[in-house]
């Protein structure tokens, strides 16, 4: 089950929360404070943007942390108003339990360069009930993320 608007605001934790950012099913995450573009960090906050060259992908910081419950999972998309300037997003689930911000991929198909302001919506996300509570909800290697992370995956030399 897909949890409405009043759900959301009563149940998910979401900080910095903004009612902008509320929809009936779902939460606009914003472009946070940091990103990595072209193999650089980008201070978003202090730039005030980030822009995502053609051809080119970025990892962007939500500038919400999202906390979840044992029995609720996330379900990201890309906001459409990006997707039709030809930005592709890459989400995993948000599993149960999960607390953080996000690092999420975005990556710029079109032969434009695409801004992102500091604190524009980019992704929604949606949460879903799960039929009761995770066994084993969501302890990983990215719990508790506050800034960019980068792939923690074993590297072949």
């Amino acid at each position: 089950m897909l949890l409405p608007d009043w759900k959301i605001k009563k149940e998910i934790l979401i900080d910095p929360f903004s009612e902008e950012s509320l929809q009936p099913a779902g939460y606009d995450l914003r472009v946070g404070k940091e990103a990595y573009v072209q193999g650089k960090l980008v201070d978003v906050e202090k730039e005030g943007r980030v822009v995502i060259p053609p051809k080119e992908y970025a990892l962007i910081l939500t500038l919400e942390r999202v906390k979840l419950p044992d029995d609720v999972m996330g379900d990201m998309r890309i906001r459409s108003s990006l997707a039709r300037e030809g930005v592709l997003g890459s989400f995993a689930w948000v599993d149960p339990g999960w607390d953080g911000n996000l690092t999420l991929m975005l990556y710029n198909s079109s032969n434009e360069p695409v801004e992102l302001m500091y604190g524009e919506r980019f992704v929604q996300i949606a949460f879903i009930r799960l039929e009761g509570p995770a066994k084993s909800p969501y302890r990983g290697n990215y719990q508790g993320s506050r800034r960019i992370v980068f792939s923690k995956r074993r590297r072949k030399n």
